[in-house]
């Protein structure tokens, strides 16, 4: 099966991602007062610690190869949210630390290949195209995977974060039955994303825009 070159940039660019994602959920865990992540070595830039074979490897490389888009984890960062200082209301923040990390990597990244796109005249013409300058490239697919993670992980699906945000809102007497759908959460995911295509037009908006502010039109 032949690969483009721009699927091995998107792919390369995918794991730190991912990686900085999680490490994030573990950052502010600490500062509400839980070093449970810390403990077990998961605030490091090494990769190792925190790939999943399957969700950080496989599952990206089988979206990018059958033209879905990638999109994956790291193994769970440990938060205990017994050792919160406010366990309900600091569990959302630590949540939406990875989304909230993706979303700030995506606006530097986009910035600075807005910048050395306008050096590049054939970017303007096919981003993908293997004559584009390679830093351009990096820039482009690091802020688009950012993207992609961040608002993959917001939709209210267990276990992505913004499911954090449903529990949070969510009516006490409700939360048994939340409870009980949340193993099955995984299966729902793969079902949408592999069979319906509701989440790639759900992105789709959000991707053109970037396209477009990243070439300036």
């Amino acid at each position: 099966m032949h690969i483009e070159r721009w699927q091995l940039v998107y792919f390369a660019c995918l794991i730190p991602a991912i990686i900085l994602h999680e490490i994030s959920h573990g950052v502010v865990a600490l500062f509400f007062g839980d070093d449970t992540a810390k403990r077990a070595g998961r605030l490091t830039l090494n990769p190792i610690p925190h790939i999943d074979p399957f969700g950080s490897i496989i599952l990206p490389a089988l979206g990018v190869l059958v033209g879905l888009g990638a999109f994956g984890w790291a193994k769970p960062v440990p938060v205990n949210p017994a050792k919160l200082r406010k366990p309900r209301a600091q569990m959302v923040w630590v949540s939406l630390a990875g989304p909230g990390t993706n979303f700030l990597l995506m606006i530097v990244s986009a910035l600075a290949a807005r910048a050395v796109a306008a050096n590049h005249p054939i970017f303007d013409r096919d981003p993908f195209s293997n004559t584009s300058g390679l830093v351009v490239q990096f820039l482009f697919f690091f802020a688009f995977a950012n993207l992609v993670l961040g608002l993959f992980n917001l939709l209210p699906i267990p276990p992505l974060d913004g499911s954090t945000l449903i529990e949070r809102v969510l009516p006490a007497d409700w939360l048994p039955r939340w409870y009980r759908f949340r193993p099955y959460g995984i299966l729902v995911l793969f079902v949408l994303v592999f069979t319906t295509g509701i989440v790639g037009r759900i992105l789709e908006p959000f991707i053109n825009s970037l396209y477009r502010f990243v070439l300036g039109v």
